[in-house]
This record gives C-alpha cells, sequence and structure tokens, in this order.
C-alpha cells in the first residue's frame, strides 16, 4: 500500500513582541495592545433602547480587547434600525452607557460608542410609526428585522436639505452624552449600508443639491458629521468606519473615488482613527492609507475568518496599526489571550447573535 503523505499544522503562541500585542497611542487613548473588538449588534438592549447589565457584563467579560467598539447604536429615535438596539439620545440610556464604561474600565480595558443612524434600513414599527429617512427616496430590496417578524423595507422619505443640519446636531450630542457617561469616545459608522454610507453612495444618493452628485457633495454629510462630533468632545476621541464597495444593504456604489476624497477632508480634522473594512488584498486599503496620518485600521469583513498570523504580519508591515475582530470575540470573551496563548477556540452559536437573553450572548466559557 502506498505511503500517505501526514500534514501537520504547526501553531504557536504570540512572542511578547508580536506586533499584535504592543501598546498603541490613539487620539487620546492608550490601548494595551492591537487586537481591537468590532462593533457587533447583539440587540440585548431594553425595549427603549436603554443599555442594561447583561450588556454590561457581556462587554466587561471582553475586557481583554485592546479597544471595544461598541454595536452600532442610534443617535435619536428615527435612526434606530432593529429592535432591541441600544441608543444615546436621552438621560436613561446615558446612564446605561455609565454602567458599561464602569464595567470596562474596572478591566482595565477602553470602550468607545459607535454611533449608527440606520437610515433607510428601518421600519415604522420600529421608529414609533415614523417613516424612515434616507438622502433619497430610493427603497432597499429584501425585508428588514422587526418586532413583528420579518417585513418588507418601506420606501424612504428624503431629508430635506434644510433637515440635515439637525440630524448633524443628533450625533455631536450624542458624542456628548456618550463622553458625559464616561465612554473613552465614539466611532461614526459610515459603513455597511447605514445612513452615512446611504450619502456616500452614487447608486443610492440622488440628491440635486450640495450633498449630492460629485464625490466632494457625496462626502460633506459625513464631513459635516465628523467635523461636529469633532468640535463637541474632541477630535481626538472620534473614529470613523467605513466600507469601500461594501453592497450590504443594498447599497450601489460605481464611484469610489468618493472614499479618497472622504478620507483627504477627514485626515484634515485629526480624527484619532479610520477604520476600514475590506479584504487585506483589496488595493483600496493601501490607497487610503497613504492619505491617513493617523492609527490605521483594518476589518477583513462578514466572509473572512480573521486570521491572527495575517493581522500580525500586517502590522509588523506597517499596512495598518490595528485590527479588528468579530465573530470569534462574540464566543471567545478572552479571545487576546487565547490568541497569545494559541489555544483552542470556542465555536460561535449563530442562533443567538441576534436577541435573547444570557445564551450565546455571556455564558461563552473563559480558558
Amino acid at each position: 500500500m502506498p505511503s500517505q503523505e501526514v500534514r501537520r499544522i504547526v501553531t504557536r503562541p504570540l512572542a511578547a513582541d508580536s506586533p499584535l500585542l504592543q501598546p498603541l497611542t490613539v487620539g487620546t487613548l492608550q490601548t494595551a495592545n492591537r487586537i481591537w473588538m468590532a462593533p457587533l449588534t447583539r440587540n440585548r438592549a431594553d425595549t427603549d433602547g436603554t443599555p442594561n447589565e447583561l450588556q454590561a457584563e457581556y462587554y466587561a467579560q471582553r475586557a481583554g480587547a485592546g479597544l471595544i467598539i461598541s454595536e452600532g447604536s442610534q443617535p435619536s429615535a428615527i435612526g434606530q434600525g432593529y429592535p432591541n438596539t441600544p441608543g444615546v439620545h436621552n438621560d436613561a440610556q446615558q446612564a446605561g452607557w455609565k454602567r458599561i464604561a464602569e464595567a470596562v474600565h474596572a478591566k482595565g480595558s477602553k470602550i468607545v460608542i459607535q454611533l449608527m443612524h440606520a437610515g433607510r434600513i428601518s421600519h415604522p414599527d420600529t421608529v414609533a410609526g415614523q417613516t424612515p429617512v434616507a438622502p433619497s427616496a430610493v427603497r432597499p430590496a429584501g425585508k428588514v428585522f422587526t418586532t413583528g417578524g420579518e417585513q418588507e423595507f418601506p420606501t424612504p422619505r428624503e431629508l430635506a436639505t434644510d433637515e440635515v443640519p439637525g440630524v448633524v446636531a443628533e450625533y455631536a450630542d450624542a458624542a456628548r452624552r456618550a463622553v458625559a457617561a464616561g465612554i473613552d469616545g465614539i466611532e461614526l459608522h459610515a459603513a455597511n449600508g447605514y445612513l452615512l454610507h446611504q450619502f456616500l453612495a452614487d447608486g443610492i444618493n440622488q440628491r440635486t443639491d450640495n450633498y449630492g452628485g460629485s464625490a466632494e457633495n457625496r462626502a460633506r454629510f459625513v464631513v459635516e458629521v465628523a467635523k461636529a462630533t469633532a468640535d463637541a468632545i474632541g477630535a481626538d476621541r472620534v473614529g470613523i468606519r467605513i466600507s469601500p464597495g461594501n453592497t450590504f444593504n443594498d447599497i450601489s456604489e460605481d464611484d469610489l473615488t468618493v472614499y479618497e476624497t472622504l478620507t483627504s477632508q477627514l485626515a484634515e480634522l485629526g480624527l484619532a482613527y479610520l477604520h476600514v473594512l475590506a479584504e487585506a488584498d483589496d488595493p483600496i486599503v493601501g490607497k487610503l492609507r497613504a492619505l491617513w496620518p493617523n492609527t490605521y485600521v483594518l476589518n477583513t469583513g462578514f466572509g473572512v475568518e480573521s486570521d491572527r498570523d495575517q493581522f500580525e504580519r500586517l502590522i509588523a508591515d506597517g499596512a495598518v496599526d490595528a485590527v479588528t475582530v468579530g465573530r470569534k470575540f462574540i464566543a471567545n470573551p478572552d479571545l487576546v489571550r487565547r490568541w497569545t496563548e494559541d489555544a483552542e477556540l470556542n465555536e460561535a452559536d449563530d442562533t443567538t447573535f441576534y436577541g435573547g437573553d444570557a445564551k450565546g450572548y455571556t455564558d461563552y466559557p473563559a480558558l
């Protein structure tokens, strides 16, 4: 019988001087390592959007991350996209975030809130009977999850030009509330097909005013939001996430030069970090890196398995400064330790990702 080749997978713990484990100064923050927790929608807030004790426990469990970026959280009631997502626009919600900040800080980590206005990715059942708003009245394909189950997306209402400053002000107010709650900063969600991304996308944004048409015009709203939040809490407490060319939530983009325009303008504001969702070998990662003077963060996306050794090489080569990890942090609250020791990882139960109780949320074992 012919011999059969045996392939042995060689694994290794991380060395103490691994680029992944080095501290990093990010604006006002000093992160203990460069393995950050990505924003992850989990739908566990109270029905009124107030963050609760279960969420405080969840985030505190994952405090080994150099920085925790919270789940997308609406800066206004009309900005809510899904049931049981947290808000940052009233006193009760602010108090809930204070509990979370205290729990994470007690474990020695840092946390920022991702501000996510869902725009057209919503439904009247979720926003108290109101019609969701968007840059243009373009209905997304597909269905959205509501308290009444999955329903067809409605056609959103186009924001009037004179309404835009009010939306900008809502972001700034939410940023102030976050910092007042003891949160370390905010991340603007300009990715994955939500409101800021909708303005950037030429296939969705059909406006003819100063917020539509050219790349500079389509970037204008995002830049105004970034400037307002930077003015409110300091640019060194503000990050932003983008996903060039990502078709999630029925986004259509042909002109990706808007991201070079956007990045150049945001660089002038002195924001703490730019968080790019793209595959590591996408040419746009290098293009934007060349335009960005501060901390540059990569997330390799929904369909790509986070690869510890690839991330280590990317940081060592200077391609990025830090990385964010999503699903692996869901199932492994002590992911940094497990990656450091090259320990076996828990498998995530995707049936518990969205909504529910402690099951699949705070009951994953640590080493």
